[in-house]
């Protein structure tokens, strides 16, 4: 569980690989239960890192921009688009930029740097974190339970480390930054 916290602040901040991984492995491992717990933690260090980059962006947005534009697959042409829809959809935006692969680290930054009040933009920032969490957790529960009678762990495990393999080839080549 300090592993799913510790993953959810890092990629909420500065690290480019999702807790996903970590939460999908789990469900792969252990069932959808503990996964789900873990997706609470995941959670909780997710909305702490949201908050350390929404601060960031409130004091100092400029350097929190410049940083960004360093972290594999953002841009400065993502960061423009992001503060575009944050300016037309206000904190909507932060729901549904993951379904365009924009990272939520970038909507902290420019909520904070754009005046978005921050309880309205942790309390969006809930669903918009575990949505994804759960949804992905489940596929996996899912997926590893109707393969556990054919299907050793180790092969099982192997094919979701694969697919992650191939999901992260995918977005460096063609992700939105």
């Amino acid at each position: 569980m300090l592993l799913a916290a510790l993953w959810g602040l890092a990629e909420a901040t500065l690290f480019f690989i999702v807790p996903d991984i970590w939460l999908t492995l789990l469900a792969v491992r252990q069932g959808f239960r503990p996964a789900l717990t873990a997706c609470v933690f995941a959670l909780a260090g997710a909305l702490l890192g949201g908050i350390v980059m929404y601060v960031w962006g409130v004091f100092d947005a400029h350097s929190a921009r410049a940083v960004l534009d360093h972290v594999p697959a953002v841009s400065p042409a993502m960061i423009a688009e992001i503060q575009t829809s944050l300016r037309a959809d206000g904190v909507g935006a932060v729901l549904f930029g993951p379904l365009k692969g924009f990272p939520y680290k970038v909507y902290a930054v420019e909520a904070g740097a754009g005046g978005i009040s921050p309880i309205a933009f942790l309390a969006i920032s809930v669903p918009a974190r575990l949505f994804r969490f759960v949804i992905l957790v489940g596929i996996a529960s899912a997926a590893s339970h109707l393969l556990r009678q054919n299907v050793s762990i180790r092969v099982r495990i192997g094919i979701l480390l694969v697919a992650w393999a191939a999901f992260y080839s995918w977005y460096f080549v063609f992700s939105p930054g």
